[in-house]
């Protein structure tokens, strides 16, 4: 699956990714935090570098989640629930 258009960064260390099936799901990135590829993310100045890579999201300290998981494990929303 790839990521089209835009993530957005949500202050509650969730991502708002935008699918290229039309799809925009929301995933937490909370329970990830403990793990040692993501503690920097704790930073939520860290945490909102996230970059669209197209099959995947990137952060500035080379931590990075597929587009796969994202959608798989992301929980669909519409778009009157989308942080702007």
């Amino acid at each position: 699956m790839r990521i089209i258009n835009w993530i957005h960064t949500n202050d509650d260390w969730t991502l708002d990714v935008s699918f290229a099936d039309g799809e925009v799901r929301r995933y937490d990135v909370r329970p990830l935090l403990q793990r040692e590829a993501f503690k920097e993310l704790e930073d939520v100045s860290m945490f909102k570098t996230a970059r669209n890579g197209g099959y995947f999201v990137a952060w500035d300290n080379d931590a990075d989640l597929s587009a796969d998981t994202l959608y798989l494990e992301g929980v669909p929303i519409t778009p009157a629930t989308q942080t702007n």
